[in-house]
C-alpha cells in the first residue's frame, strides 16, 4: 500500500459533498481550519452548493466533483465534507486511474467508506476520519489534531485505550481495513467490497436496531468474511435502537461479541472513533500493530 505525500503549508487541497446535501455555512468553521491554521489552498467543489432531494446534487454531479479532483496532479488531498448517503449510488462510475499514477489522501467515513475501498482497491491508503464540517466543534480538537498529524507527516506511534471486558487477548500486525458497517455489509459481492482475508477490520455505526446489527454480524458471518480475518477493532455503534416490542436483550457489543464467537482473533472494543466527537483518524491500509491485553489495547503504527 502506497502512503500518499505528507501535506506542507501552501498544498492544494478539494473539499466536496460526495454523498447528502447540508447548508453551506455549516463549513465555515471548516474551510478557515484548512485556510488559515492548516495554510491550506482550497478548492470547494460544486456540491458543496448542490441539493437533488436528500442529495448534493445530482449522481454525475457529484461523481464529477470527485473526477476532477482525483484527477487534478496539483490536488494532494480529497475532503469529504459530510456523510450521509450517496457514495454507493456514485462509486461504480469513478476512474482511480490518475489515483495510481499521483496518489492523495482521502479523508472522511460513515458513507465516505465506500470511497475508502476505492482507495484501498487502488493500493493507497486513506484516512478515516473527522470531516470538514464538523471541524470547528469545541469538543472535537483531539480528533482534528490526530487527522492533522496524519496529513502533516506527524503521526502518532500509537493509540492506547483502557480495557473492556468483552476484550478478546492477542497480538496481530496485518493491514487495516473496514470503516461503517452498513456500508460494508451493502458493499458485499460488489466492486466495492473488501478483501477481509489477513486484514485488521475495523467497525463502527449509527441509529440502527439491534436487530440489524445482528444479521449485519451474521451475513458477515455466513459470507466468510470472519474466517481468515486477522483481527478486529470495535468503534463507536452511537444511538442504537432498541425494539421495546421484542427486546433483543444484548446490547451492541454483546451482540458483536456472538457475532465473532467462533473465531480466535484478538478484539479491541471501545476503541474512539465513529458518529462521536471523540472520532480519532484511521490510516485504512496501512499495516498496524493490534495489541490486546487484559487491562488495556493498543495500535501501533509502523
Amino acid at each position: 500500500m502506497i502512503v500518499p505525500p505528507f501535506l506542507r503549508p501552501g498544498d492544494t487541497v478539494g473539499v466536496v459533498s460526495p454523498a447528502s446535501w447540508f447548508p453551506y455555512d455549516e463549513l465555515a468553521d471548516g474551510l478557515r481550519i484548512l485556510r488559515e491554521d492548516w495554510r491550506l489552498n482550497v478548492l470547494e467543489g460544486e456540491s458543496l452548493h448542490a441539493v437533488d432531494g436528500p442529495f448534493a446534487g445530482s449522481d454525475d454531479l457529484r461523481r464529477a466533483d470527485l473526477q476532477r479532483l482525483f484527477d487534478d496532479p496539483t490536488v494532494r488531498a480529497v475532503f469529504a465534507a459530510r456523510g450521509g448517503y450517496g457514495c454507493y449510488r456514485i462509486a461504480d462510475g469513478i476512474n482511480v486511474t490518475a489515483l495510481k499514477a499521483n496518489p492523495k489522501w482521502m479523508v472522511g467515513f460513515s458513507d465516505i467508506t465506500v470511497l475508502l475501498s476505492l482507495f484501498n482497491q487502488a493500493g493507497i491508503v486513506s484516512l478515516h476520519g473527522l470531516m470538514p464540517r464538523n471541524f470547528g466543534g469545541f469538543d472535537r480538537a483531539e480528533s482534528l489534531e490526530s487527522l492533522r498529524q496524519w496529513l502533516f507527516g506527524e503521526p502518532p506511534s500509537h493509540y492506547a485505550i483502557t480495557g473492556h471486558p468483552l476484550n478478546r487477548i492477542g497480538n496481530v500486525t496485518a493491514p487495516l481495513i473496514g470503516g461503517n458497517l452498513t456500508m460494508l455489509i451493502n458493499s458485499l459481492g460488489t466492486p466495492t467490497d473488501f478483501d477481509y482475508a489477513g486484514k485488521i477490520l475495523f467497525i463502527e455505526d449509527i441509529d440502527e436496531t439491534l436487530f440489524s446489527l445482528d444479521r449485519m454480524m451474521m451475513q458477515l458471518r455466513r459470507s466468510g468474511c470472519l474466517t481468515e480475518l486477522a483481527g478486529l477493532v470495535v468503534g463507536q455503534f452511537t444511538d442504537m435502537r432498541i425494539n421495546t416490542s421484542l427486546p433483543f436483550g444484548k446490547d451492541s457489543y454483546e451482540i458483536i461479541a456472538d457475532g465473532v464467537a467462533a473465531y480466535n482473533f484478538p478484539v479491541l472494543y471501545n476503541f474512539p472513533a465513529g458518529h462521536v466527537p471523540y472520532n480519532l483518524a484511521l490510516p485504512m491500509g496501512k499495516e498496524v500493530e493490534l495489541v490486546v491485553k487484559k487491562g488495556n489495547g493498543r495500535i501501533n503504527f509502523m
